[in-house]
């Protein structure tokens, strides 16, 4: 017993090689999965920049750049099991079974997925448009992505919808209707007037009968800036008809220096 526990402990040759073999797949497996995950990263970011570049439709860059990001991340994944010795055919019919289990555990997933090919092959309304629909479905469409839509509210908070919710129910699209957005600034030479002009102004959009309102396209008075010499400039967001659009957003302007003047409140230049 003795001279069996002195004895040195030996590899077999062969088997030393088929575990370092095994060791080198393994490490290029994985080398393979880092540089793909980057490169599918890089891809997408030049893909996006470059529809950018090309003013491709804002409503198609976005699920575009992520198909191509997710199409390198699956060949990156079918390589790194190649190297390991894993049969390239065996992984797509396991895959192919997991598939379907997963398909039928995920169907809100893949409901979002479709509802949001079929949003982008219909095109029932754009990224900028103003859309209303059921429950959180109001505001101005900022991106159609993959599985959800983003949408900035009138408050200017960020909702992001599901795209089987969008597609599932009826949506107002107001800016087919030949609405349009207009914006107008006004400074305040003093910060202690922002609640009494805000007050004032808001009462000015409710009486103009240009404005439209609603719950989607209701006007909004805000705060934009505090500057540093102690003032305040507010911020009138609202909706009109496209042919009133220009008229409306420079009387809008006059009217609301007019109002605070009236009011008391200092304008600032």
């Amino acid at each position: 017993m003795n001279d069996l526990l002195a004895r040195p402990f030996h590899l077999e040759p062969s088997l030393l090689v088929t575990i370092t073999q095994y060791a080198l797949h393994i490490a290029l497996a994985v080398l393979i999965l880092v540089i793909g995950w980057w490169l599918s990263n890089r891809v997408g970011a030049m893909f996006a920049s470059a529809l950018a570049r090309t003013h491709a439709d804002p409503t198609l860059a976005p699920m575009l750049a992520a198909m191509g990001t997710w199409a390198i991340r699956v060949l990156t994944f079918i390589a790194a099991l190649g190297e390991v010795g894993i049969a390239t055919a065996s992984v797509l019919a396991v895959l192919g079974a997991a598939g379907l289990a997963i398909g039928l555990a995920l169907q809100g997933t893949l409901q979002n997925i479709a509802a949001g090919m079929m949003l982008l092959l219909l095109r029932p309304f754009r990224v900028g448009d103003v859309i209303e629909g059921s429950g959180a479905v109001a505001g101005i469409v900022r991106e159609v992505g993959l599985f959800t839509t983003r949408i900035e509210r009138s408050d200017g908070n960020l909702v992001f919808v599901p795209n089987g919710l969008i597609w599932s129910n009826p949506v107002i699209n107001y800016s087919r209707g030949g609405t349009r957005r207009i914006e107008v600034e006004v400074g305040l030479a003093q910060r202690k007037d922002v609640d009494a002009a805000i007050g004032q102004l808001q009462k000015l959009v409710a009486d103009e009968p240009r404005v439209l309102s609603g719950t989607t396209l209701a006007p909004v008075v805000t705060v934009a800036d505090y500057p540093e010499d102690g003032g305040a400039r507010l911020r009138i967001a609202a909706w009109v008809r496209t042919p009133d659009a220009s008229l409306a957003q420079g009387d809008l302007h006059e009217r609301a220096q007019q109002v605070l003047q009236q009011a008391g409140c200092e304008v600032a230049g």
